[in-house]
């Protein structure tokens, strides 16, 4: 099977970059003076997005045709697969089980975006035979599954009770699969609408799609940083070349590595002359660092001891990418309710590891968030105005809307430090609309207000800078 993993609050991006509070206490907080919570406002509709705004893929062909490789011919685990598997022809997907009004609107929007985008002739029925189902259940029974996924999609299934009746046979063994025909995606019913839906856009994408993700990959959901939770250009091109007609069912790796480059080079003629970057293959040190620092289980120490080797091996191996600054980002998280400034001086090398490209433009957003926090906590309102200013596009674009909101509710809270009451009031009212969608449930938005609002010191709220 393939599955979204629970990775820890402090970096699943459903939990939206949660300044002060995460399941392991100490590894989520930022210093900050608790205050009163306020009267609590009443709540506006929850707002969705209407039109995608994908970026073209930037890579060169070379580099796209390794990813491609690598990413069709290997699982999640680092096993190889010996031959390609696709679904041929028109593909028909059922979504099934208690699925909320936001999960059935976003499933339009992805198979309108899958057929334009990617070529792929792929459409929802509700009657007749269907190659893919969706079925929404509830997070403790996909747990009951599969206690570190979040998601998951697996072969020659139709529903979570056949599942549960074949759960370790042949049968749903991925590696011995050599054509798909039906396959079953369980999606958290009871999540956050964006995180059902970034579920949705993981799994269906690997339900037709290459099954390995890779952490080279800096704009892509095939990636376990889960930065990307939305499909991107990059995927929808990787999609494309998926279901290309010069690659067949049960194709080998040197087949299809055969066939690329002219596949490429008629898909994607703008990546011929472009060089490659020719990034070195990330090592399973480094991955079994970063997974113990942020998947479930571990000793909150473990989880430190676990991200300082992996900023350790990125330091060694002298990477300059996103996953040496996403090294560091995972070990600010870690240990910012210990050592704030030690945390702080982390998310700055993040951010200056992130680069300047736009490929990583949302890894930036995200680092400045937590920058942000610090400025705010230590009373700066101009300099986390600063900070954020670049990335409100950057986190629509992506259409993130828990890191919208967040970004948003950090410069609420400046703009009323620095004096501009009014103007932080229009863009927190603007705000909790989108952390509707991001963070669910009434509670759970109000919880984001007071974690943001508790930021500030008492002494620099609503006064202006001295």
């Amino acid at each position: 099977m393939s599955a979204r993993q629970l990775l820890a609050p402090a970096l699943a991006l459903a939990a939206a970059l949660s300044l002060t509070g995460c399941a392991d206490h100490e590894a989520g907080e930022v210093a900050s003076r608790a205050r009163p919570a306020a009267t609590a406002p009443a709540l506006p509709a929850m707002k969705s997005f209407r039109v995608a705004r994908p970026h073209a893929s930037q890579g060169s062909n070379t580099d796209l045709a390794r990813d491609f490789l690598d990413l069709a011919f290997a699982l999640e685990s680092g096993s190889p697969l010996p031959s390609m598997t696709r679904f041929e022809g028109p593909i028909a997907v059922r979504l099934t089980g208690a699925p909320p009004p936001s999960l059935r609107a976003d499933l339009t929007r992805l198979l309108a975006r899958l057929r334009t985008e990617a070529g792929i002739d792929i459409r929802q029925t509700r009657q007749g035979p269907a190659q893919i189902t969706i079925e929404a259940v509830r997070r403790d029974d996909i747990r009951a599954a599969l206690p570190d996924a979040a998601c998951f999609v697996v072969p020659n299934i139709a529903s979570l009770d056949e599942y549960f009746r074949a759960r370790g046979s042949d049968r749903t063994r991925w590696s011995l699969l050599r054509r798909r025909e039906r396959l079953a995606i369980f999606l958290p019913a009871d999540a956050s609408p964006q995180e059902a839906r970034d579920c949705l856009h993981e799994e269906l994408a690997q339900a037709i799609g290459p099954l390995n993700d890779l952490y080279r990959l800096p704009d892509s959901v095939f990636n376990d940083d889960n930065f990307h939770t939305v499909l991107t250009g990059y995927d929808m091109l990787m999609l494309r070349l998926y279901h290309d007609p010069a690659l067949a069912n049960g194709m080998t790796r040197a087949q299809a590595a055969a066939r690329l480059p002219a596949i490429l080079a008629r898909l994607n003629p703008q990546g011929e002359g472009r060089a490659p970057r020719g990034l070195p293959a990330t090592p399973r040190a480094w991955i079994g660092a970063i997974q113990t620092a942020l998947g479930p289980g571990a000793h909150p120490v473990d989880r430190r001891r676990a991200a300082r080797d992996a900023v350790r091996i990125a330091t060694q191996a002298g990477w300059r990418d996103h996953r040496r600054g996403f090294s560091h980002f995972a070990l600010g998280r870690l240990i910012q309710g210990i050592d704030p400034t030690g945390a702080e001086r982390q998310f700055t090398l993040a951010l200056r590891h992130f680069g300047s490209g736009p490929d990583t433009a949302l890894h930036r957003a995200h680092a400045a968030a937590q920058l942000a926090g610090h400025a705010l906590a230590r009373g700066d309102g101009d300099a986390a105005l600063a900070l954020l200013a670049p990335y409100m596009t950057v986190a629509a674009e992506a259409e993130n809307a828990a890191l919208l909101a967040t970004l948003m509710l950090l410069r609420a809270e400046a703009l009323e430090m620095t004096g501009r009451v009014s103007e932080a009031r229009a863009v927190r009212l603007d705000s909790l609309g989108w952390a509707r969608y991001g963070f669910g449930p009434d509670w759970a938005v109000r919880a984001k207000l007071h974690e943001i609002g508790a930021l500030p010191p008492e002494d620099r709220k609503s006064r202006g800078a001295s």
